[in-house]
């Protein structure tokens, strides 16, 4: 029979890279997107399908993680086999501006979800986001048995929905998952998330339409990998016979300040002829390095990362000079990228 999965944050980055994945294993796509005056699935186009058609396998349907009611009655009616929570205001800067709210969505949105799926008594796999952001100030190298310290409100929001996941799969048998996911990347990154600020600043620096990119802590060290790696592990998660969780990342230890050089020297430019400090873009507490240990997922799941930090530049670099060289879609990717559907 046909497995049916449901997707809060379906048009985000990993959203569409895990309804990609679905659909390619067969299943029946059903995702969550909040109601706008404007059209925001840019990330999903490709996959569009028309509802009237038989065959039609993605199916978008109104509704937001604040809305406790409308998750109960989407549950009832899809009746998915796999629930996949990516939707969250997912922005570590702005959460410090936008505390309550990343609260509310981000934290509080997580238990909604559950505790709809607790009320319909559906027998579902959850997988929940989680985020390196939780270990915050606990030293590297982390793992799944690592202290949190998170140092963000986002960071601390994630924490909650971390346990409440955790308690829900005690208390009620649920077959919930946390991915604990270090930094991961790709063409379809937001615009305002570092790594693909940097890619297209430099894209749109070379074409000579920027003159300047504007940064702030260079010195923070992140692991980062390729968003569709990671989505593959998200699946990989909900298919064993025992839920449980689990980091995902490359074990990389890369400067803000090595991306930089990375992107700027793939078209040979000289990083420090442009890139200025604004103190805008501190935050009231920086997480100074964050590398993950992803040996478990490794060991039980079969997953290891293939894409580290200079590829993924790369990756990155070419998909923001095509997008300017083609008056198409930001989301754009290069043809010769992993093939990781199989």
């Amino acid at each position: 029979m046909t497995k049916r999965a449901l997707i809060t944050g379906i048009t985000g980055q990993d959203g569409s890279y895990l309804a990609e994945l679905l659909l390619s294993k067969g299943y029946e796509v059903h995702g969550l997107i909040r109601r706008a005056s404007t059209f925001n699935t840019a990330r999903i186009e490709h996959l569009y399908q028309d509802p009237h058609n038989d065959d039609t396998r993605l199916f978008l349907h109104y509704g937001d993680l604040s809305d406790g009611a409308r998750l109960v009655t989407l549950l009832s009616t899809i009746a998915p086999d796999e629930v996949y929570n990516l939707a969250a205001q997912s922005h570590v800067r702005v959460s410090f501006d936008e505390p309550e709210h990343t609260g509310d969505t981000t934290g509080i949105g997580s238990i909604r979800l559950l505790e709809a799926v607790r009320m319909t008594g559906l027998q579902c796999r959850y997988y929940q986001a989680s985020s390196s952001e939780m270990f915050g100030a606990s030293p590297p190298p982390q793992n799944e048995d690592t202290v949190f310290y998170p140092r963000s409100p986002y960071g601390a929001a994630k924490v909650y929905s971390y346990w409440i996941t955790r308690n829900y799969r005690e208390a009620y048998g649920i077959h919930a998952v946390n991915g604990i996911l270090f930094n991961h990347e790709s063409p379809r990154r937001g615009e305002t998330f570092v790594t693909r600020k940097i890619t297209r600043a430099v894209a749109r620096i070379q074409a000579g339409m920027q003159d300047t990119l504007y940064m702030g802590n260079l010195d923070a060290i992140r692991d980062w990998g390729y968003a569709p790696e990671y989505v593959e592990g998200m699946w990989r998660m909900l298919q064993t016979d025992e839920p449980d969780d689990y980091v995902l990342a490359t074990g990389g230890n890369f400067t803000v300040k090595d991306f930089v050089e990375a992107a700027f020297g793939h078209v040979g430019l000289d990083w420090q002829k442009y890139v200025k400090f604004d103190p805008r873009y501190l935050r009231p507490t920086e997480v100074d390095a964050l590398v993950g240990d992803a040996g478990k997922a490794e060991r039980q799941l079969g997953w290891k990362a293939t894409v580290h930090t200079p590829e993924l530049a790369r990756i990155m670099m070419e998909a923001d000079i095509a997008a300017l060289q083609h008056e198409g879609s930001p989301w754009i990717d290069t043809p010769d990228l992993p093939d990781w559907r199989k």
